[in-house]
């Protein structure tokens, strides 16, 4: 009999719908395999709006898609991203929908630290090709911060170890943003944190820092591995605020230490770059003071010095002055003679001088053209309208004057009656005496009794006590 045969629409094999063959597809293989753990590349990894993740796990040969639910994806410690090795654990099941079998991922983690490392080094390729690196973008350091701002755990030694350091260098403000230093909020929260020091305004009520410190201590690769995440690195690039990064120990590196403006080694070695020490500073100073006090006294001297040899290399003011007196001395004999000799020889020259008649009437004549020419210029039209003027000219002036001579007369007699009301004969005239002897005012009792005569002066008049002024004492 042909197996092959076809029995036609009555034969005995049974019929299947679409479901279910999907559904007893589905049947086996969840019941065959259950949880596994498959061990592959990521592949294609979108994320749509839901927060559902849909991915690839690819080797050299097969492909298998997998599916982690919103809430597995936000509790995993590492994101998958495309190119990264994984092993990750779930269960084998189907999408009918599709005809297509999947696993639904339920834990991821990276397939040893050489998957993390070569994960590492592309995140960090890349973000270098964006000039996140460059020592350009670095800004310097404040000398002396007034407040810190530190991101970190705060119940971990760290912060304590920074305070301390702080307090014993040079004190200054601190302000702490409580994170998570490891797991899956690490890097949200250093990022936040970042943010939320840049967001605050300066001179508020919580002021804005001068200087970042972002600290954790040593630990594995994937404890730190929050500090290598890209949302971490871009924060840190993007602060306006310095920020140190202090992650680890000195041989743990981390991608915020290359974005940041400054890597300290340890935490405690942030706290020693942030500040000085005061003390050495003081020293310094003081240092500097006594160098300007020696450099003043040093500078006065050497000029006093060379004032002094410049003063012996000028000439005596006596020196300078001999010449011109003994010049002076001989003009001054010269001088009688000279003035004797002129006035004779003017003297024969008037002598020898002719006054002529015709030279004389010349000149009375020239005169008295002038005196003409004179007297045609006042009888001139424009002479009337000048005087005038100045006749307008000398009534005002008079009358300014005649002001003006008031005023001061007002002003004198304001003050004659101001002396009046303080000097001493207002005095008198409360009842007070002024007492002279012979002629001085006397205001002791010594004075008196030298005196050969006491005049006192009242308001009404004065009187003159005697000749003898010492029988009048008392």
């Amino acid at each position: 009999m042909d197996l092959f045969e076809d029995d036609g629409p009555g034969g005995n094999t049974p019929e299947f719908t679409v479901s279910d063959i999907s559904g007893a597809v589905k049947k086996t293989i969840e019941g065959e395999f259950g949880h596994v753990r498959v061990r592959g590349e990521v592949g294609r990894v979108s994320r749509p709006r839901s927060g559902h993740v849909y991915l690839d796990l690819k080797d050299d040969r097969s492909v298998l898609s997998g599916i982690i639910w919103k809430g597995r994806a936000n509790a995993l410690v590492q994101q998958p991203e495309e190119g990264m090795e994984v092993i990750a654990t779930g269960k084998l099941t189907t999408f009918p929908g599709q005809s297509k079998y999947q696993i639904l991922i339920e834990d991821m983690t990276p397939a040893g630290a050489g998957a993390l490392m070569a994960m590492l080094e592309k995140r960090k390729a890349a973000l270098q090709a964006e000039g996140l690196f460059d020592p350009a973008r670095k800004q310097a350091l404040p000398f002396l911060p007034e407040i810190i701002g530190v991101v970190t755990s705060p119940s971990g030694a760290v912060i304590r170890d920074i305070l301390h350091r702080l307090r014993d260098r040079f004190p200054r403000k601190v302000l702490v943003w409580p994170v998570a230093v490891q797991g899956a909020k690490c890097a949200p929260e250093v990022a936040q944190a970042i943010r939320g020091f840049n967001a605050l305004t300066p001179g508020g009520a919580l002021p804005r820092p001068d200087l970042i410190i972002v600290a954790r201590g040593g630990g594995s690769i994937e404890d730190l591995w929050g500090f290598n995440e890209e949302i971490v690195a871009r924060a840190a690039a993007d602060s306006a605020i310095p920020l140190i990064s202090a992650v680890g120990h000195e041989t743990d590196t981390t991608l915020i230490d290359y974005v940041s403006d400054r890597r300290a080694p340890t935490p405690t070695a942030a706290a020693e770059i942030a500040v000085p020490v005061r003390m050495e500073l003081k020293a310094g100073l003081d240092q500097m003071g006594a160098r300007i006090s020696r450099a003043v006294s040093t500078g006065l001297v050497q000029r006093d010095q060379r004032l002094r040899d410049l003063g012996r290399g000028l000439p005596q003011p006596e020196a300078l002055l001999q010449g011109p007196r003994q010049r002076l001395d001989y003009l001054g004999e010269r001088l009688p003679g000279a003035l004797r000799a002129a006035a004779n020889k003017k003297r024969v020259q008037l002598a020898d001088a002719a006054l002529r008649p015709a030279l004389l009437a010349r000149g009375v004549a020239e005169q008295r053209r002038r005196l003409d020419a004179l007297a045609a210029r006042l009888a001139a039209p424009d002479m009337g309208r000048a005087q005038d003027r100045l006749v307008h000219a000398l009534g005002r002036l008079s009358d300014r004057a005649g002001r003006d001579l008031e005023r001061r007369r007002a002003r004198l007699d304001a003050l004659d009656r101001v002396r009046e009301s303080v000097g001493y004969k207002e005095t008198l005239r409360r009842g007070y005496a002024v007492v002279r002897g012979d002629g001085a005012v006397v205001t002791s009792t010594q004075a008196a009794a030298k005196a050969r005569e006491i005049e006192i002066e009242f308001a009404d008049g004065r009187m003159v006590v005697g000749d003898d002024p010492q029988g009048m004492l008392v």
